[in-house]
């Protein structure tokens, strides 16, 4: 990593990026160029808080996005300190507004002209940093409950396309920033291509069970179109979520809003073989006998180890496993 860093440091140098000189700041071994594009932003109606990055930079997402619910959303780039994530986010609990543990971390940094972080907090309050040597191009862009911001960049309309379309989108958050994020490739994106790319979001207060706080957390560490692919996964993520839902309905004996949440789960995947298969049996005991076999012979048709499966599970999990293995065979 030191080599590269020096030879990415030196480069720079030479091309006038960052001044040469005896006054110059000396860089810590631990900064590591993580060139990217994101955008940290809140809803306002719901108050979750969220973090979206892209990056030529393999697993971008576990540096770069940081995020508490009820606290607010990180996201350090460029020359990178990952520790202004979870100091910002300690900043911003203890009650300091954005701005404020923003400037108190950049005020000890040597390094911070080589940084680009931004802050939001629970309140919508924004706050971004790009220092003067961050690699051109480079720039941030804020506006109500949002900041982009990127380098290393193709174009110096990245961080405004992308701006412009979390205004101009609709949907929930992660929706927003997802068409941020297609915004600021179109416009160009990272100079040296694509590589990884993540959805961070968290919810408007700390549930007593942390594991439910965040909302999303997917990461696409490394892929030929990783925004792509990060807005597949959020689609699969809504209809895994709709699924779980019918799960609690149908636990609560209320069939009627369990089948309502499968059957919009499979509106947005309409050929998930797992969730054809639980709807099948959600369906068995509900008493809906000839739903239930049609979705099971559908799943099996698209994946046939759902009959090996049938055969394992036993009838006081699935009533009717069974009668539904002899019809299925």
């Amino acid at each position: 990593m030191q080599i590269r860093f020096s030879l990415f440091l030196g480069v720079a140098v030479l091309v006038g990026l960052a001044p040469a000189g005896a006054n110059q700041t000396p860089l810590s071994k631990e900064l590591r160029p993580a060139g990217t594009f994101s955008i940290v932003a809140r809803d306002p109606s719901t108050g979750e808080l969220g973090v979206g990055v892209q990056s030529h930079w393999f697993s971008v997402g576990s540096n770069v996005s940081w995020a508490e619910a009820g606290v607010g959303a990180v996201a350090t780039q460029s020359f990178i300190d990952p520790g202004y994530g979870p100091r910002g986010l300690a900043l911003m609990k203890s009650g300091k507004p954005a701005p404020e543990a923003l400037q108190e971390l950049l005020a000890v940094d040597a390094s911070r002209d080589v940084r680009q972080v931004a802050f939001i907090d629970a309140q919508g309050r924004v706050a971004v940093h790009t220092g003067a040597k961050c690699i051109p191009f480079a720039g941030d862009r804020t506006g109500v409950d949002y900041s982009t911001q990127g380098n290393l960049l193709a174009s110096s309309e990245v961080w405004e396309a992308m701006g412009r379309a979390f205004e101009g989108t609709e949907g929930d958050l992660g929706d927003r920033i997802l068409a941020a994020l297609q915004a600021g490739q179109d416009a160009g994106g990272d100079a040296r291509g694509r590589q990884s790319a993540a959805l961070l979001v968290v919810r408007r207060v700390s549930e007593a069970e942390p594991w439910k706080n965040r909302v999303v957390d997917l990461r696409v560490e490394d892929d030929v179109e990783p925004i792509a692919e990060l807005a597949r996964l959020y689609k699969l993520r809504k209809a895994y979520d709709l699924a779980t839902e019918g799960d609690d309905y149908f636990a609560a004996q209320n069939f009627e809003k369990a089948f309502e949440a499968y059957n919009a789960a499979l509106v947005i995947v309409p050929d998930n073989d797992e969730l054809i298969f639980w709807r099948g049996a959600m369906l068995m005991n509900a008493g809906r006998e000839a739903e239930a076999v049609a979705d099971i012979k559908r799943a099996i048709e698209m994946n046939p180890r759902w009959l090996a499966l049938l055969g394992r599970i036993q009838e006081e999990h699935f009533p009717g496993a069974r009668k539904v293995l002899e019809q299925v065979r």
